[in-house]
């Protein structure tokens, strides 16, 4: 049989924690023990954790820390001396609150958006550029031999003149480029193109999905530019930063991203890029380069012609990603066999649209009569969505391989 004896007194305890002992008799074998009980605890069988008060702590509520001022304690480094029966998890949370006080909000240099960079500003970064080793692999002409070269020399195109071969091989020697993370210049080029495309004020992350958006085929961008290198990006970076072909560049990225037309944007511009990369190799873009006396402005006009000419021709036929294979063979074959009619076509396309008029339908690309000519643009700057798709064996093309282009 069990009897209180009712007799209750209040303590005070570790950091001014009010403890209530409440003194309590047992009969055991005929004898009253009398047993303190503190907070509704027993003393007595685990001595060394009731010792140091830790699980005194653990028992009370989170209120009861805050009103006895056990956290101001600990906030202010713990004023009390420091005694051997205090616990390590007392000090533990000393030390993580003091750390946690300690952090303060850090302003990135980083934070401001990275600045837009234009054409010529990149161009000038690889003609300042040492690229004496990346020149010594470029290879800007098709390497013909016995009658092949015969014939070309007799009834081929004409041979870009000299003092337009450094210009030549820069073109090439930017395409053998790859992207390089740890220069400042091709995180801009980059970076502008996002926000040319998707109209973003701030920077992108280097790696993520977000570049699916404009049309690489994964989470990085470096891994579509096998086969064009650097150049696949300057002529995007083209495309979007030059006044006129910046409307056209936001059509095309708005067809790319049609419900059932969709395509992936920058893998199709790079594409575009390995067309005019071809196109120059086989001297096809000669006889206009040694007009305007200049390489890199008739390349990137002839790679804008090229992409009108698919936009055209996928748009009005209602092509899709299934198609995309003959699609490419087909534009690259009537590019480069009518150079000079893709520039012209372009020049129309453009004036068309500055002077306000609807631009005209999707030539035929099986005709051979050229568009009418306006008059010539002058020397100029020389400045995926829905079904997965891969263009890796597009980009990858050999020379001896031209004309055969396919998916895998």
């Amino acid at each position: 049989m069990e009897e209180d004896s009712g007799v209750t007194s209040h303590t005070e305890g570790l950091n001014g924690v009010s403890h209530e002992c409440k003194e309590t008799e047992e009969l055991t074998n005929g004898h009253f023990n009398h047993k303190p009980v503190i907070n509704g605890l027993t003393p007595g069988h685990s001595v060394k954790e009731h010792a140091n008060g830790s699980s005194l702590l653990k028992s009370l509520p989170i209120s009861a820390l805050k009103q006895n001022g056990l956290l101001q304690s600990l906030a202010t480094g713990g004023e009390q001396p420091k005694t051997e029966e205090e616990s390590a998890e007392v000090e533990q949370a000393r030390e993580e609150w003091e750390a946690l006080e300690s952090i303060q909000p850090v302003v990135s240099e980083e934070s401001s958006p990275t600045p837009l960079i234009s054409f010529n500003e990149a161009l000038q970064h690889f003609q300042t550029t040492d690229l004496g080793e990346v020149l010594k692999n470029i290879q800007p002409t098709i390497r013909r031999t016995g009658l092949a070269a015969i014939t070309h020399f007799l009834f081929g195109p004409p041979r870009i003149q000299r003092e337009l071969l450094e210009e030549r091989d820069l073109v090439f020697a930017i395409a053998q480029c790859s992207l390089d993370n740890s220069q400042a210049v091709h995180m801009r080029v980059l970076q502008t193109i996002y926000k040319r495309l998707t109209g973003s004020k701030q920077d992108c992350p280097r790696f993520g999905t977000h570049w699916e958006n404009v049309g690489f085929q994964g989470m990085d961008p470096a891994t579509d530019l096998r086969g064009t290198g650097f150049l696949g990006l300057m002529h995007t970076l083209y495309l979007v930063m030059d006044p006129e072909t910046l409307p056209l560049a936001r059509d095309i990225y708005k067809l790319s991203q049609h419900p059932t037309q969709n395509f992936p944007f920058c893998v199709m511009s790079i594409n575009m890029t390995r067309i005019a990369l071809h196109a120059l190799r086989e001297e096809a873009l000669s006889k206009e380069c040694n007009r305007r006396q200049q390489v890199v402005g008739v390349l990137n006009e002839f790679f804008v012609a090229t992409f009108l000419h698919l936009y055209q021709l996928w748009k009005s036929q209602q092509k899709t990603i299934s198609d995309s294979g003959f699609v490419l063979k087909e534009v690259e074959l009537f590019a480069k066999k009518n150079p000079k009619q893709m520039l012209r076509r372009l020049d129309v396309f453009l004036r068309e649209r500055r002077s306000g008029s609807a631009p005209r339908a999707s030539p035929d690309p099986t005709a051979q009569q050229p568009s009418p000519c306006l008059g010539e643009r002058g020397a100029r700057s020389e400045g995926t969505r829905g079904k997965e798709m891969h263009f890796t064996g597009v980009c990858e093309l050999t020379p001896d391989m031209e004309g055969e282009a396919r998916l895998i």
